[in-house]
């Protein structure tokens, strides 16, 4: 599918407010779906009493000042330990793989940046949890995500290659003296770093892949620690001879080549990254000049924070033509559903979310190959649509079953206790949409739904307003019709 050029023209200057331009609630909300998964009224009227710029501080220092993943009792278990307790192997490594499964989803609720950010970078540095089935391999590249997703990003690639879920995904744990693997120094250069065919030869992978050898022993039995062994000393397996990366000859080794890498390839490593998570933002239609200043800010000291404020807080992630643009992933699908409609679900419900994004195709740290999710339009086919209006009924009852007041709630707090039923029934639409409906007709078929079979006097006459006891049910029809507008696909 052909990306058409960005008619978002606007700059990276800082926005201000003014009365053609102004901060209100679409814009809030814009900052809440982009950079989490949604916010209640409340955050969105809390969120209103501060700056643009206040509110993007907030959330961002939200997600640097979050708490880590606590290690586990089992954060360096391996298969032997498992054994040596009596314990089931597969049973234990399901259960732990849950524990992290559970802190991450009530992440995306409690501290939606950092989960959001979670989310990209595990689609960036790609692993699949289901090729490499170890908890401490698991948890150390969780938390190596959690302590990197704001940092420096040539200090994190400098950590990804050698953590154990990547040494075992890439096979760089086969890479040495006896067999030279290039999976990992391929991808280093074609996903992680430069993109495809950019900067990079055939020999720059072969050489590289020597410079990355050695990480090939265990300090006990599977899900034990991988480790190097120097050359020199015994059963080493690091190819100790020079090697030819980007024209630099020595005997390169794991350190050499990250900083050769960055030294070499700088602007195209920046730019790289720079429109991959302005396509995750913003919009796939990308904006060249506004990338280009990215890239040129982004190469100076590889501070992603820094980078994201700027983008955050300009004229061109605030713009109009920034708002409604993309389609929505089936975490964002769900999670902005919960949490605009602040519905209550408890540690069971959350879990089930996570199978419920893998039934419409995005796995939580299990992407369908090394290239990651594509995103955007390929999150829907005939397929993943009609599961996506399965999940939102789910909710849908699931609330009229056990929270049915919050129905009630959420229609008085978005109309403001209103009595007409198109106030109501288009105040409940345009929380859950980034825009506006197509048309009055669209607000006019969904009034009628939300009046279900009440007879029209009861409105007309003042009789009918929220507290009466059919509302619930009324909400849940109104709902039950939102869950197919295509509206709610886009963010």
């Amino acid at each position: 599918m052909e990306i058409m050029p960005s008619c978002n023209i606007s700059a990276l200057d800082a926005y201000v407010p003014s009365s053609t331009n102004p901060w209100d609630a679409n814009k809030v909300n814009h900052v809440f779906r982009r950079l989490g998964f949604g916010a209640t009224k409340s955050d969105v009227d809390q969120a209103l009493t501060q700056s643009p710029s206040e509110l993007v501080d907030t959330m961002i220092d939200g997600a640097l000042a979050a708490p880590l993943f606590p290690e586990p009792s089992w954060a360096n278990f391996s298969y032997n330990d498992y054994i040596a307790a009596g314990l089931d192997f597969d049973e234990e490594t399901q259960n732990n793989h849950n524990e992290i499964r559970l802190d991450a989803i009530n992440g995306f609720f409690d501290q939606s940046f950092r989960g959001k950010m979670i989310l990209f970078w595990s689609n960036h540095f790609v692993t699949e949890l289901n090729q490499y089935h170890c908890s401490s391999y698991l948890y150390k590249y969780y938390n190596m995500l959690q302590r990197n997703i704001l940092g420096n990003f040539q200090d994190f690639v400098r950590e990804v290659g050698v953590n154990e879920a990547m040494l075992l995904y890439l096979n760089g744990f086969e890479n040495g003296l006896y067999g030279l693997n290039e999976n990992y120094s391929r991808e280093l250069y074609e996903l992680f770093t430069l993109g495809e065919n950019n900067g990079y030869t055939q020999e720059d992978i072969v050489e590289t892949a020597k410079a990355l050898t050695g990480y090939n022993h265990w300090s006990d039995d599977w899900c034990s620690s991988i480790y190097f062994i120097e050359p020199g000393q015994p059963n080493s397996t690091f190819i100790n001879e020079n090697k030819t990366i980007f024209g630099r000859v020595g005997n390169w080794g794991y350190d050499d080549v990250i900083t050769i890498l960055f030294e070499e390839k700088a602007p195209l490593i920046a730019g790289f990254i720079c429109k991959k998570l302005y396509t995750y933002f913003v919009s796939v239609n990308v904006n060249e000049d506004v990338v280009a200043e990215m890239t040129t800010a982004f190469q100076v000291d590889w501070n992603i924070e820094t980078l994201l404020r700027t983008l955050f807080k300009s004229e061109h992630f605030f713009d109009e033509r920034a708002i409604g643009t993309q389609l929505k992933s089936p975490y964002e699908l769900i999670l902005q559903y919960l949490k605009v409609g602040d519905f209550t679900i408890d540690d069971e419900q959350k879990m089930i979310i996570h199978y419920f994004t893998d039934a419409i195709g995005q796995r939580f740290l299990d992407p369908p190959n090394v290239a990651g999710w594509q995103g955007d339009q390929f999150w829907i086919n005939s397929s993943t649509l009609t599961g996506r209006w399965q999940i939102i009924e789910y909710y849908v009852w699931y609330v009229w079953n056990n929270q049915r007041e919050e129905l009630r709630t959420l229609a008085i707090d978005s109309s403001n206790n209103s009595s007409d039923p198109y106030v109501v029934a288009k105040s409940v639409v345009d929380r859950f949409v980034p825009k506006e409906l197509y048309s009055a007709t669209d607000y006019d078929n969904a009034t009628d739904v939300f009046k279900a079979n009440i007879p029209q006097n009861y409105y007309d006459d003042g009789q009918w307003d929220l507290y009466w006891d059919q509302v619930p049910y009324q909400v849940v029809l109104l709902l039950l019709h939102l869950a197919k507008m295509p509206e709610l696909q886009i963010n």
